[in-house]
């Protein structure tokens, strides 16, 4: 971790990002004031490319561009069905690709199964609105911050595109009133509906538990969430998940679409649930071609200025 700081500082001095961002640090805790509803429930459990047991949120700094930074950040949080994160394969792995495009990139931990909502969508609010007070200090677009998530990380992606103003992500901290929307959404094939055939049951069970209210159920199923002011959005999933039903992503798409909100979709035939960035998925493998071309597409990797 010393060497990839050590590196991720070194590159930053010539990436021309602000004398601030140079000295920040690789982690961030994203609730240095204190952990809302904080819970005892013992260490983190860090294992295989996972995580589990999250008490302490944290943004992690995995790759400020350092050749070529346009000012475009992502925050990326992995899957894993509210109970453990997949931090290597749909996490650091990501962040690394996205960094090589000129995007800054965290990768965020946030509390899953142990607290349930609304925790994890604090923390992916809470995310978005540190990086945007904090825009010049990481050399950042304050209006070009985008989350992108896998599986359940997908569904907290897209609650927060679609629940940015919602009462339950807010604690009562001053940042509370820093814009909490995401500018964009990358949705891997993300977990959307709460109920139905489409319902993951696993998510469902570890974000709100056994017997939730049929308010909830509704709430946290973000397709119904949809609005004109949903940020333009990028869906890509497969025919061959046998875990998170391709429709999760076509549900979302329409809602999208029946709003008049900007999206594109991409269904694969095969590719599993996790696919990460194997090779050998026929075109699936091919998604983050087609992911680089949207985000060009949208002008989100056109250089501009860090912010002042």
């Amino acid at each position: 971790m010393k060497k990839l700081a050590t590196t991720l500082l070194f590159a930053m001095s010539f990436a021309n990002i602000s004398c601030s961002a140079f000295a920040a640090p690789t982690v961030l805790p994203l609730w240095p004031e204190g952990v809302p509803g904080k819970k005892d429930i013992g260490p983190q459990k860090d294992y295989d490319g996972y995580i589990q047991n999250t008490s302490e949120p944290t943004l992690t700094l995995v790759g400020p561009a350092v050749d070529r930074p346009n000012g475009t950040a992502v925050i990326v949080a992995p899957g894993g069905g509210y109970v453990r994160q997949a931090v290597a394969r749909e996490g650091s792995q990501y962040a690394t690709w996205l960094s090589t495009l000129g995007v800054t990139t965290f990768v965020l931990n946030y509390r899953m199964q142990e607290f349930g909502h609304p925790a994890p969508l604090q923390d992916v609010l809470r995310a978005v609105r540190l990086l945007r007070s904090r825009a010049a200090e990481f050399g950042i677009d304050p209006n070009r911050i985008g989350v992108m998530g896998s599986s359940a990380g997908g569904h907290l992606a897209a609650s927060a595109g679609t629940l940015f103003d919602n009462p339950a992500g807010r604690t009562g901290n001053a940042l509370d009133k820093v814009s909490a929307r995401p500018d964009f959404l990358v949705l891997m094939y993300p977990v959307i509906a709460m109920d139905g055939p489409a319902a993951h049951q696993g998510s469902r069970k570890a974000l709100l538990g056994a017997t939730p209210s049929p308010a909830l159920v509704q709430l946290m199923s973000v397709d119904k969430q949809v609005t004109a002011n949903t940020p333009p959005t990028l869906l890509i999933h497969t025919q061959a998940d046998q875990s998170v039903p391709v429709e999760n992503s076509i549900l979302f798409y329409q809602a999208l679409t029946k709003a008049k909100v900007p999206a594109e979709m991409y269904l694969f035939e095969q590719g599993g649930h996790g696919m990460g960035m194997r090779d050998g998925l026929a075109n699936a493998s091919q998604w983050p071609r087609r992911a680089e071309e949207w985000l060009r597409a949208r002008g989100l990797l056109e250089t501009r200025q860090p912010a002042k």
